[in-house]
């Protein structure tokens, strides 16, 4: 199981140990990670888990398709590695991730 490392937005670190196939958000949530919401479930409709992807991991990722954009633009704080982590799905290369998230969802 990768080692995903979500970072809040005053630099405590916590580990988790993700599933591959479930998503960023969804191992936050499952783990009682604060600072993302989720508050959708997960249906990229309400950008509660806004975060961002550290720049050494975005190319395994993926791209945001245009309904993950467009829900990116009603975030605050947006950054150019700014994602919604229900739209990032784990993998076994993801191994190491490190995930920040913003001051506020909201």
């Amino acid at each position: 199981m990768p080692l995903i490392f979500y970072t809040s937005h005053d630099g405590n670190i916590q580990e988790v140990h993700a599933e591959v196939g479930s998503s960023i958000m969804q191992a936050a949530v499952d783990n009682g990670i604060d600072g993302i919401l989720g508050e959708c479930g997960g249906s990229c409709s309400c950008a509660t888990c806004h975060c961002y992807v550290d720049p050494a991991w975005v190319a395994k990722t993926g791209e945001a398709d245009s309904t993950e954009n467009e829900m990116l633009e009603c975030v605050l704080e947006p950054q150019e590695t700014s994602r919604l982590s229900c739209q990032i799905i784990i993998t076994d290369e993801m191994d190491g991730m490190i995930i920040s998230m913003p001051k506020s969802q909201y």
